[in-house]
């Protein structure tokens, strides 16, 4: 696939980076000509100076060939742009725009452009490691109905299948993180001690997941 990026920071110049490792190519486009040395000698795609919504810069970049779009400038303005004009003008499928007030975040997630927070998300992950309790929103969709959260379980889960867990719950397990890897788990995945539990659920149904999560399994009884 070829992707377009917008802003040759350090989150940029990373993701460039990694996706041309992962066989894509890659054009990185930034008003600096000089910030393109953070992406070193070894990388073999386009550096493009421009802004990202100017459309001449966007198709020397590559974007009418483009599978994806992400705009990583420091702007949230300029991304919010960019990232419109690479789907509405040019009908890239797959885009993304960096944002750094999350109140803007979400009025742009319902223009149906995904979002990423980065003073939210930051201080989300930091709070999640210092308070782990309760459910942590880490994607809605649109209409706010379903999200994708980290719940805090409590110990007295450890031990017991995945399969349970949701079978109790009400949840969707889509992965745990264990000891700093995302892993996907199956029914028979039993929990272990330090598990980062991430789950599909109902918005409405935040406070009742909570509960069942802190509470622990229910006893085995005659089974």
């Amino acid at each position: 696939m070829h992707i377009v990026i917008m802003g040759c920071g350090r989150v940029g110049s990373t993701l460039a980076q990694a996706l041309e490792q992962q066989g894509h190519t890659v054009a990185v486009i930034d008003q600096d000509p000089t910030a393109f040395r953070r992406l070193g000698p070894g990388f073999g795609g386009r550096r493009v100076t421009g802004v990202g919504y100017d459309q001449d810069t966007l198709r020397e970049a590559g974007i009418e060939e483009a599978g994806a779009f992400a705009a990583v400038s420091s702007g949230d303005n300029s991304n919010i742009i960019s990232a419109r004009v690479a789907r509405e003008m040019f009908g890239v499928e797959n885009v993304a725009a960096r944002i750094y007030d999350p109140r803007r975040a979400e009025v742009y997630q319902r223009l149906g452009i995904p979002t990423v927070a980065t003073v939210r998300w930051t201080a989300d992950q930091m709070l999640r490691r210092l308070l782990p309790s309760g459910a942590e929103p880490l994607w809605r969709d649109p209409t706010g109905g379903v999200q994708l959260a980290e719940v805090h379980a409590s110990a007295k889960w450890v031990g017991h299948k995945v399969s349970k867990l949701q079978e109790e719950t009400g949840v969707r397990v889509a992965f745990l993180t264990r000891l700093g890897e995302a892993i996907l788990p199956s029914s028979q995945t039993v929990l272990q001690e330090g598990d980062l539990v991430h789950v599909m659920m109902r918005t409405d149904d935040v406070e009742k997941v909570e509960t069942a999560f802190a509470g622990g399994p229910e006893e085995e009884g005659g089974h």
